[in-house]
């Protein structure tokens, strides 16, 4: 490719017309310029499509398959200790009427814990007012449901938990899913997506006026500022860049969305590091500013850079 770089023989002889003839050196820098561009385009297409491929293959791995820190059988005991404080109380709160949706669920075992005795015997504020308890949906780019999930279905009252696999939650409408009280996502699609800004449109769109979206990043700048990227020689697994090129924390992005309240919490005993989200939607006119994604690379989870888009 350098070849195509060198300057061709006779080029002092060529460089007296360039100077004769400005408008034709112009549109042949423009051409050249444009299948340059168009040239590396092609390569970064390319190697997306290649690392698009890679996760693809971990969502569909099973058995011995599946790869190191692609977790699928959270406990809701697990939800509590990585979300946000306020997460075990909102589950607490939710009554017969309201709906919890877990994005990226696994094989839904936080749901299905939800559903169990000992869930009430811990919180036992309100377990009367709780009744049968709220509707759980969970949602997951692949079936991972067992025979558990089956079972517990059959003894709850119909579609009182329900399981939405094969889709992500991009391509499910508003009017499909419903609205929600309480939404997480420990690990799901806010840690795996392409598009964040999407995502957390869906999600806010999704929230019931004063509801509540916990998430967690794993190595991700913290919003403290104490934090160093985990693995050695390697970026924040999650970054985004202002349109002059500085840094932006998640926490400080989640902030700039209108009409919530977003608090932070950074969990630095966790390897690696993590930090929880707690999104609060407080009024209607949302609006998520819009994030171009310019790195990716597979994992569990992906490597994955955006910039402010201007």
């Amino acid at each position: 490719m350098k070849s195509r770089l060198r300057a061709p023989p006779n080029s002092a002889r060529k460089s007296t017309v360039r100077v004769k003839n400005p408008a034709a050196c112009l549109l042949a820098l423009l051409i050249f310029a444009a299948a340059t561009w168009a040239q590396a385009a092609d390569v970064g297409s390319i190697a997306l499509a290649a690392e698009l491929a890679k996760q693809e293959a971990i969502y569909k791995s099973r058995g011995d398959q599946v790869p190191e820190g692609y977790v699928i059988d959270r406990s809701l005991h697990s939800y509590t200790k990585a979300l946000p404080g306020e997460f075990d109380f909102a589950l607490g709160r939710l009554r017969p009427g309201d709906r919890w949706l877990d994005v990226g669920a696994g094989r839904g075992q936080a749901i299905l814990d939800y559903y169990t005795p000992k869930f009430d015997m811990l919180h036992f504020e309100g377990r009367n007012e709780r009744g049968s308890k709220a509707q759980g949906v969970a949602i997951s780019i692949e079936d991972r449901r067992t025979s558990e999930w089956y079972e517990k279905a059959a003894m709850l009252p119909p579609n009182k938990i329900q399981y939405l696999a094969s889709r992500p939650l991009r391509e499910y409408s508003r009017e499909e899913l419903g609205k929600f009280q309480v939404i997480t996502d420990v690990v799901g699609g806010f840690s795996y997506t392409t598009d964040l800004s999407l995502f957390m449109n869906k999600v806010l769109a999704l929230l019931d006026m004063n509801g509540s979206f916990f998430t967690v990043l794993s190595d991700v700048s913290a919003h403290e500022g104490t934090s160093r990227p985990h693995y050695e020689g390697s970026p924040y697994l999650t970054t985004i860049a202002g349109v002059d090129g500085s840094e932006v924390k998640v926490c400080a992005w989640l902030k700039s969305i209108s009409c919530v309240r977003v608090t932070c919490e950074s969990k630095a005993n966790w390897r690696p590091p993590i930090e929880a989200f707690h999104v609060q939607k407080i009024c209607h006119e949302v609006a998520v500013p819009a994030l171009t994604a310019v790195h990716f690379e597979a994992g569990t989870p992906p490597e994955r850079g955006f910039k402010v888009a201007q």
